[in-house]
């Protein structure tokens, strides 16, 4: 089906898809196989090979680039693998500029990996425009934005960053895996290139792992299915079948988890025992004003710093929960809680992490679609515990 003229409530359920053409089946069948029957050598019917191709996955990536606005979507194996095929357009000696509190596996893979194969990484707090642009010079490439940011929730002027990379004729890409295309669509905003951990809310339920690339640009296009057909790493078809019915609910569930969390920030706020929550709908958000002109909601993710509190006290705290499941990730219907300097962000050093607020006190949390009064009787009786 066309999307260009339908809501995103119903691209995410009808955009980039057709009902399957061999019996009618309403949902893309699993096309679990590796290889496709030829006729004659080079004669088959648009598949040759499950790693270049696969109807499933096919069905998926359309629906990826319908719901992000764009027009050619990429699955990959894992979000690490879509950044990996972005930082494979560089060369050595290419600049790349991104923001100082970065997910930590998006650091860790520029630092140990890419860094080794010559390529310059500049972190900064990107909420400041100039500080971004006094950074880019003859050899930079690649402006990478995370918005809002993993874990402090900073939030991120996607139209300042595009603005600046259309000046310096340079690539913007944007990790979208917090907002979602349902709160905000980057592409629609001019950046070039969006990237999600499919992982999370577009997948929903805890029960995947998967990226996904997309682009409005065909030669972009060209050059990143290049990429993702000569490197491999591709997601099988029932994980691509996974996302997909994933992604038909993806705007009730977002409905809900903006909803819980804006119940959940206003509680931490008032506690006595917080000192700080970062979650971009609170008016005191220092990012409030730009979240509310690039995003439709303010989403579930919620990272605060109990008042007085160590080490010890945030692990206690996350120890003691029972509604709210300790464990990495974020997204799923299921609420998690995680503490960054130990978990997603372990990989930062301490000196780097402190600098950009991942303080050793620091909560995250992936508030799910479960009833908000559990959720807060179960942050009632942990923070009783400290």
């Amino acid at each position: 089906m066309s999307s260009s003229k339908i809501a995103f409530n119903t691209k995410v359920i009808h955009g980039g898809q057709e009902p399957d053409k061999a019996y009618g089946s309403v949902m893309p069948p699993i096309y679990q196989t590796s290889t496709y029957a030829q006729s004659t050598p080079g004669g088959h019917k648009g598949y040759e090979y499950s790693r270049s191709g696969n109807p499933t996955r096919h069905a998926l990536e359309r629906s990826l680039a319908s719901i992000e606005g764009g027009e050619y979507g990429l699955a990959f194996g894992s979000g690490l693998a879509a950044i990996d095929a972005v930082m494979k357009l560089l060369s050595p000696g290419d600049e790349v500029i991104s923001t100082n509190d970065l997910y930590g596996g998006s650091y860790r893979l520029f630092k140990q990996i890419f860094e080794g194969f010559g390529i310059r990484f500049h972190f900064v707090g990107m909420q400041d425009a100039q500080a971004v642009e006094a950074l880019i010079n003859e050899n930079t490439r690649l402006i990478w934005v995370e918005t809002p940011t993993n874990p402090m929730m900073n939030v991120i002027d996607i139209r300042a960053m595009v603005a600046l990379a259309k000046k310096h004729q340079v690539l913007l890409a944007v990790d979208n895996t917090f907002a979602t295309p349902y709160l905000q669509q980057p592409l629609e905003m001019g950046a070039d290139i969006v990237m999600h951990s499919a992982t999370k809310y577009l997948g929903g339920h805890s029960d995947v792992i998967m990226g996904a690339l997309v682009v409005k640009d065909k030669a972009l296009a060209d050059r990143l299915y290049f990429i993702q057909n000569a490197s491999g790493a591709v997601p099988g078809p029932m994980d691509s079948f996974l996302v997909l019915r994933g992604l038909k609910t993806l705007h009730v569930r977002m409905q809900r988890h903006c909803e819980n969390g804006a119940e959940i920030a206003a509680y931490l706020q008032k506690h006595p025992k917080i000192e700080k929550v970062f979650w971009p709908g609170l008016e005191d958000h220092p990012n409030h004003d730009v979240a509310r002109t690039q995003m439709n909601d303010f989403g579930g993710m919620i990272s605060f710093i109990p008042k007085g509190a160590d080490f010890k006290d945030a692990v206690t705290i996350v120890e003691t929960l029972k509604v709210f499941t300790l464990a990495e990730s974020l997204g799923g219907v299921e609420s998690l809680a995680g503490h960054p300097a130990s978990m997603t962000h372990a990989s930062i050093p301490r000196s780097e992490r402190e600098k950009s607020g991942v303080v050793d006190s620091l909560i995250r949390l992936s508030v799910g679609i479960e009833d908000v009064k559990d959720l807060i009787s179960d942050l009632e009786a942990a923070l009783k515990k400290i």
